[in-house]
């Protein structure tokens, strides 16, 4: 019997000088801004990273030849405060249709013109064995970290 071991979900917080409205949009419908080009499983260089705006909309890459990419789909689309996306790469970084992890973003209005995003990654565990890497890597600078970064600076643009 294969044996489930909990892991914690990876959680970061970043703020950035943006309304609430325009940190969603940005996170959402920008995300060619901002998302870095090394952190694909295209097999070329992306040239798109699309979240569809809605519930079941696709999130997948588009990669300089036209080749697509699925990372997941939405779950929940809450604009301009919430976000919940499918992250259906497993432990191999490879899309699996029968994996789903989720990424929920959090855009919390402390100012007219500033916004912190909470990011949480959860049921890390559902990747399997590998689970504890996946988690180590995603929670390392450059996982969450960078990709974050990357969007404030787009935000705050």
């Amino acid at each position: 019997m294969t044996r489930t071991i909990a892991i914690a979900p990876v959680r970061k917080t970043i703020t950035v000088e943006a309304p609430q409205a325009r940190a969603f949009e940005v996170f959402t419908t920008q995300m060619t801004r901002w998302w870095p080009a090394t952190h694909t499983i295209l097999k070329v260089t992306p040239r798109a990273h699309i979240v569809e705006p809605r519930v079941g909309g696709r999130w997948y890459s588009v990669g300089i030849d036209d080749s697509e990419c699925d990372t997941g789909k939405v779950l929940v689309w809450e604009p301009p405060s919430r976000l919940v996306l499918a992250w259906q790469l497993g432990a191999e970084w490879q899309y699996d249709p029968n994996l789903i992890t989720e990424v929920e973003v959090r855009f919390i209005a402390e100012t007219p013109a500033r916004t912190r995003v909470e990011l949480e990654h959860r049921h890390i565990e559902r990747m399997g064995e590998k689970a504890e890497a996946v988690a180590s890597a995603v929670s390392s600078p450059g996982g969450w970290s960078a990709i974050l970064e990357s969007f404030k600076a787009a935000a705050n643009g």
